[in-house]
């Protein structure tokens, strides 16, 4: 067995993001549609050049110096630096693919390797001579393709696809998305727009291209030299007709206003005709409580599946508090906007139950299915029913749900324990379902999930997942009446604990140290009942 990796707190995010509908008439419409094309075409240039740097100087002076006669200074500064981000981003999504390509190469070798029905170890050999074959004709392409992604890394040679690679391929199969071509023109278009403005504190309402009042609520933003024949205000300045004013943290973002660095975001939602406007801007970090700290205090374990969230509120001596809690969460075969709704939904009730049971903190799988989905074929299963787990797993939104977690928690007071995911289902299952099963109101079923979060709790509040069994010398005296006759009491249960007293510990495999359970006059989760760890 693996060791278990440490517990964390997770860092809260850095900035805050908001948005808000614009309703342009049809005037700012024009205006809008006019500047996002023509920055999106010398952003392309820009993105293109750079790529053909490469690892060498970026020369972004001199790729800025060119930009500013099209647009302007600011302009050219904010696509510059939206290339430099790309590139750096592909770069790395394109040494990722390598280890993708590493990983799976690996595993197919050492199992084409093993004759077929055969095992060594634990390495399994293919089922038949024709999957063995297939798999070989496989382990051939990727070789070949990992041969290629060598190359384009030793001289950093990527490729960036500006409006997005699916939407690109999705030009080629219009009749089986069901989409017509002008409508797929149109999202294509949009996507490659760029209306994207740096926030800089120098300049008033911090930004010096797009900029919104905070009291009178308008948006003004500035026009490239060749589009200034289309400014309504002066020194090249367009403002739109309907007043603009953000509803979800508007006082903070007025307070960034006139004090710092604001940056904007125009887009358009081509699906449902609708332009939206996003400031961002950087929060100041709050002082981090120790991990020890949170620990002295509630928390509460989560545990993610594909279909819901299983609750469950722990104290500081790991014992469950009340019920636990399930919040449903559909997300299979829905399309991102929904998804993402739904998800906020779900992490905002876990949020709100997390502040009424009095937690302190938020723990949470450190999940990461990245290794999962490049050898998913090879060990979770094959036929129709591993297609389908695989797709259930490939469709559990783990990076999301902990982003969204974390800044949702931290807007309420509330910190986030990231802990190691290794056995807290088979665990939770094993040693604490039937025990909370019979200690929990009859009404509700404890299931193998909430027995999960219990154990991901117990992790974050630093104490072991698994108890002691008896032993043999200690049952006699449970016999003699000092614990109760055992012909009540079950084996495998919180109840066959030795007596108060006759703890002893216990060193599992991972390199933990169990302390067995005490019962205690207010039963196996009172105070007397806590499990300690070293």
């Amino acid at each position: 067995m693996r060791s278990i990796r440490k517990s964390f707190l997770v860092a809260p995010p850095t900035g805050a993001r908001i948005r808000t509908r614009l309703r342009p008439t049809a005037d700012d419409e024009d205006v809008l549609r006019a500047v996002g094309d023509h920055l999106g075409r010398l952003a392309s240039a820009d993105l293109a050049m750079r790529c053909r740097l490469g690892r060498g100087t970026t020369q972004r002076t001199a790729r800025k110096r060119a930009l500013t006669a099209q647009s302007t200074s600011r302009w050219a500064g904010s696509i510059t630096r939206t290339s430099n981000d790309q590139w750096e981003r592909a770069l790395a999504n394109l040494a990722d693919h390598r280890i993708g390509l590493r990983r799976a190469t690996d595993i197919i070798a050492s199992r084409v390797a093993v004759p077929i029905g055969s095992r060594h170890g634990r390495v399994r050999g293919y089922a038949s001579a024709t999957e063995r074959t297939a798999k070989q004709r496989r382990l051939q392409h990727l070789n070949a393709e990992m041969v290629g992604v060598e190359k384009r890394l030793t001289v950093a040679s990527v490729s960036v696809c500006r409006g997005g690679v699916r939407l690109a391929k999705q030009r080629h199969s219009l009749d089986k998305a069901g989409i017509p071509e002008e409508h797929w023109r149109d999202c294509w278009h949009a996507a490659r727009w760029f209306l994207t403005a740096d926030g800089d504190a120098r300049y008033p309402l911090g930004n010096g291209t797009i900029q919104v009042h905070p009291e009178q609520n308008w948006l003004e933003l500035r026009l490239p030299a060749p589009l200034e024949h289309l400014a309504n205000r002066p020194r090249g300045r367009y403002r739109l007709a309907n007043p603009v004013f953000f509803s979800h943290r508007r006082d903070e973002w007025a307070a960034q206003v006139t004090s710092g660095a604001v940056r904007y975001d125009i887009s358009l939602d081509t699906a449902k005709r609708r332009w939206y406007l996003d400031a961002s801007w950087r929060i100041n970090s709050v002082q981090a409580p120790s991990l020890e700290e949170l620990r002295q205090q509630r928390l509460l374990g989560v545990d993610l599946n594909a279909d819901h969230l299983a609750c469950w509120p722990l104290d500081n001596s790991g014992n469950p508090i009340g019920q636990p809690h399930t919040i449903p969460l559909q997300l299979y075969g829905l399309s991102g906007s929904t998804r993402d709704g739904r998800l906020r939904s779900a992490v905002a009730n876990l949020v709100r139950l997390a502040s009424s049971s009095g937690c302190q903190s938020i723990v949470i799988e450190n999940l990461n299915f990245t290794e999962v989905r490049q050898i998913g074929r090879e060990t979770l299963g094959r036929g129709r029913r591993g297609k389908r787990f695989r797709s259930i797993i490939a469709g559990i939104p783990t990076r999301r749900f902990g982003a969204l977690v974390a800044g949702m928690a931290t807007n309420k007071g509330l910190w986030v324990i990231a802990v190691d995911p290794g056995w807290t289902s088979r665990w939770g299952r094993r040693y604490w379902q039937t025990p909370l099963n019979q200690t929990t109101n009859s009404s509700v079923t404890v299931t193998g999930h909430h027995a999960a979060a219990a154990v991901i709790a117990r992790r974050g509040l630093g104490l072991g997942a698994r108890y002691d069994r008896p032993r043999p010398e200690d049952r006699g005296r449970r016999a003699t009446g000092q614990a109760g006759s055992s012909a009540t009491r079950r084996r495998g249960t919180w109840a066959t604990s030795r007596p108060a007293g006759s703890g002893r510990t216990v060193q599992d495999p991972c390199g933990r140290t169990d302390m067995a359970w005490r019962p205690g006059g207010s039963g196996p989760f009172g105070t007397a009942g806590r499990a300690s760890s070293s």
